[in-house]
């Protein structure tokens, strides 16, 4: 078997490769002398049909067969005498199949890039401190208290934190655009879940009030018709509505999981729930912090095929939130573009990480799993059949698997690097990121 690599631009290759003639005959035969013994032939007797007749009925699809199994098991062969590892499925192409030539075929395909990361002892990470006081358990009480908030209409001026009742009809340039317009629709104030300086505009309104809301879309919102153009509401208020906080008493308390009612009790579940967020919170804190230096720090060529397939991966899990159905190539530029670097970047991190993990033989004990899945089941009633969710499915453990495999490589590199503590309060800590 004849083997030659063309080293194209990047990470692409091309594999040619050339089969003699006589093991593609040989198989041939092979398989038809096979095939004699158990083929029907009218006229004559099963395993007596005379190979001539064997050959003329079946032999061009007998070496059509025996062509593609050996073009895929050679190009195993070649792949591995030239050392050469696909980044994906390569695209075989045929060259000569014709009956008594060798077999000739050529591949086109990306290889997995060559990973030297840099060091990582001039990086200094903040390691957040924080310790959960009174006031913070006191502050948690009072968001749980406007979870469950009530409302009532009143007859005043709508100020920040009031809901109001709204119609909306919005046009750009005289035009109107879609999801634009609305009816009845309940919008708390500074609540910031409409454009940015919508609901500002709306403080001081009172019911029955018509107002003229002018706003500019942001230049990256979701949607891109409107991204980046001002446009004008025409918003009527309907109501004007205050929240009626309830008082934290026993029957509030048992209806957040402490049966007893105790206050003191519920502070102390409260804190431990508290501590369990913290602790995450510091932990993706830290994370990121070493995500970011390593893409700083090291620049790898990405096979396109490995970002495509992860692009691919994002855009189907985002259609499974969303109910939506559509392709990347479908996609808006922008959008596109943006999932593509989205893409690039986690594709990345996997390869650092996992070279990581292969250079210093970092592995993940099943008592970690264990202790990360036992974590996990705390935060539920039934914390047992949490457990045996992850266990009775071999793909969810594999989850949690390669879940405590990241986080040994982030220990490791946090090992590698000069570590700052620094003071941080649990609301900063909690909300960062939040709008």
């Amino acid at each position: 078997m004849q083997v030659s690599v063309e080293v194209s631009e990047g990470l692409k290759r091309r594999i040619k490769v050339e089969v003699p003639a006589d093991r593609v005959d040989s198989e041939i035969k092979s398989r038809l002398k096979n095939l004699s013994h158990k083929v029907k032939v009218s006229g004559f007797r099963q395993g007596k049909v005379p190979m001539k007749v064997v050959e003329s009925q079946y032999g061009q699809q007998v070496r059509m067969e025996v062509v593609g199994e050996l073009m895929q098991s050679t190009l195993y062969e070649a792949l591995a005498q030239e050392d050469l590892k696909p980044a994906g499925a390569p695209q075989v192409e045929p060259l000569s199949m014709e009956p008594g030539e060798a077999l000739a075929y050529a591949a086109d395909f990306e290889v997995m890039p060559e990973i030297t990361l840099a060091s990582m002892e001039d990086v200094t990470i903040e390691k957040p401190m924080c310790e959960i006081g009174d006031g913070d358990i006191n502050d948690m009480l009072e968001t749980l208290r406007k979870q469950r908030a009530t409302w009532k209409e009143v007859e005043r001026a709508a100020k920040d934190g009031d809901q109001v009742v709204i119609d909306f009809d919005g046009k750009i340039d005289d035009e109107r655009f879609e999801g634009g317009k609305a009816a009845d629709t309940p919008l708390v104030l500074g609540s910031n879940t409409f454009i940015p300086g919508f609901e500002k505009q709306l403080e001081g309104k009172n019911a029955d009030d018509d107002v003229k809301v002018k706003v500019t879309f942001p230049e990256d919102y979701h949607g891109k018709d409107v991204a980046g153009k001002e446009a004008v509401f025409d918003v009527k208020v309907k109501k004007v509505l205050e929240s009626e906080l309830p008082e934290i008493n026993e029957e509030i308390v048992k209806s957040f999981g402490v049966q007893s009612g105790n206050m003191d009790e519920f502070r102390t579940e409260l804190e431990k729930n508290m501590q369990r967020e913290l602790s995450q919170k510091i932990k993706e804190n830290i994370k990121t912090q070493i995500t970011e230096s390593l893409i700083e720090k090291n620049k790898i060529d990405i096979p396109a095929s490995l970002t495509d397939s992860e692009a691919e991966r994002m855009l189907q899990q985002m259609q499974g939130q969303t109910g939506t159905k559509t392709d990347l190539a479908s996609l808006p530029d922008s959008m596109r573009e943006s999932l593509n670097e989205q893409a690039n970047r986690r594709v990345s991190l996997g390869l650092m990480f996992a070279e990581i993990a292969k250079v210093n033989n970092l592995t993940v004990s099943p008592d970690k799993v264990r202790a990360y899945i036992e974590e996990i089941a705390q935060s539920y009633d039934d914390s047992q059949e949490v457990i045996n969710h992850y266990y009775s499915d071999r793909n969810n453990l594999s989850s949690i698997e390669s879940i405590v495999l990241e986080d040994a490589v982030v220990d490791w590199i946090l090992g590698q690097t000069k570590v700052e503590e620094v003071k941080k309060s649990f609301a900063d800590l909690v909300n960062a990121g939040k709008n």
